[in-house]
């Protein structure tokens, strides 16, 4: 009997072992975060991992992020938003003019010569998420929302008016860029920001129109000698998301969703803007170094010889919203509102 006993008992203990080690482990959750940036650049670097290391200490190691940069799951850069979305991978970050058209509020930020502030719009980018996009992000949980720093030309010839564009095959990196290359007589190439140094090099394009920070890992400075920026406003931005797959957020226990939300939203949103925008200056260094060609167009020249050939893309943006049943105008004038809110309260 006592053999029974202690049989039985040593038996319990292993089961209660088990089935504490299987609660233990439903706790733990590996996620897959997925983008198309090699690690060393910028914002795999400077946002995404400092995101996911603060998400790892927060939650004492309950969490683990595997970090895939470079497509390293397959697919290509206009797939990863459906890859979040299909459970390919848990977490993205990407370029959302990379699937035009798909989720059309974004855009306004696109707008040309919109943003002076990448940390002011993309303030007004999370609280428009949060008041009026989320029905179009359907299958995912928004982590972030922020642009970049301002973009310009980066190009084999010197461009210092809209003249000198005419015949110059330009990558553009969404709808409203290609839109506005065309207006001010470009040629655009529509291409994600992986394709370009390749492009350079091989004469398929003779420019391309992107921020500061993405040219150093690109090699830009070293496939084009001029450099084109304009004062006031930026040419254009482009609007980022970092988001979850909606699943794999569900699944989380309330403690580590907490730490998920802690991390995310507005706050995170514009920090991860300023760090954008902070990686430019590094990277100019790099252009200025070699000796390249910079060209600032002033206020008075933008005002005179730019925007009369880039505003009627706002009506005609404000034409496919409303045709889509949001209100443009509307769109632009609360983004303004909130841009400016920002900038006030700084």
């Amino acid at each position: 009997m006592t053999n029974r006993r202690m049989l039985l008992g040593a038996a319990g203990a292993v089961i209660m072992l088990a089935m504490g080690a299987t609660s233990a482990f439903a706790q733990d959750v590996t996620l897959k975060l997925h983008q198309f940036l090699p690690a060393q650049s910028a914002v795999p670097s400077l946002i995404l991992d400092v995101w996911a290391d603060k998400v790892e200490a927060d939650s004492g190691g309950r969490i683990k992020i595997d970090r895939f940069p470079s497509m390293q799951l397959g697919g290509t850069p206009p797939e990863l938003v459906d890859q979040a979305i299909d459970g390919v991978a848990d977490i993205v970050w990407t370029v959302v003019g990379y699937t035009p058209g798909r989720f059309p509020s974004t855009e306004v930020f696109e707008l040309p010569f919109f943003v002076a502030d990448p940390m002011a719009a993309s303030y007004a980018y999370w609280k428009m998420y949060e008041a009026d996009m989320q029905d179009q992000f359907d299958g995912l949980h928004m982590l972030g929302t922020w642009v970049h720093g301002p973009g310009l030309f980066h190009t084999t010839d010197p461009v210092n008016a809209p003249s000198d564009l005419q015949g110059m095959k330009i990558r553009g990196g969404s709808r409203m860029v290609n839109d506005m290359l065309t207006a001010v007589g470009a040629t655009p190439v529509g291409m994600p920001v992986p394709a370009v140094s390749e492009s350079l090099s091989k004469g398929v394009i003779d420019g391309a129109t992107l921020p500061w920070e993405v040219t150093s890992s690109l090699k830009v400075a070293e496939l084009v000698g001029n450099h084109t920026d304009f004062e006031g406003n930026g040419l254009y931005t482009l609007t980022f998301i970092m988001a979850m797959n909606q699943g794999a957020y569900d699944g989380l226990p309330d403690d580590l969703k907490a730490v998920i939300d802690a991390n995310s939203g507005l706050d995170f949103s514009v920090r991860a803007a300023e760090a954008n925008l902070g990686a430019d200056a590094p990277s100019k260094q790099i252009a200025e170094d070699m000796g390249n060609n910079f060209i600032s167009i002033d206020q008075a020249t933008v005002d005179t010889d730019w925007m009369p050939l880039v505003a009627p893309i706002y009506d005609s943006w404000v034409a496919d919203m409303d045709s889509k049943g949001y209100d443009g105008q509307a769109m632009i004038d609360r983004a303004r509102a909130l841009m400016a809110e920002y900038t006030a309260a700084q």
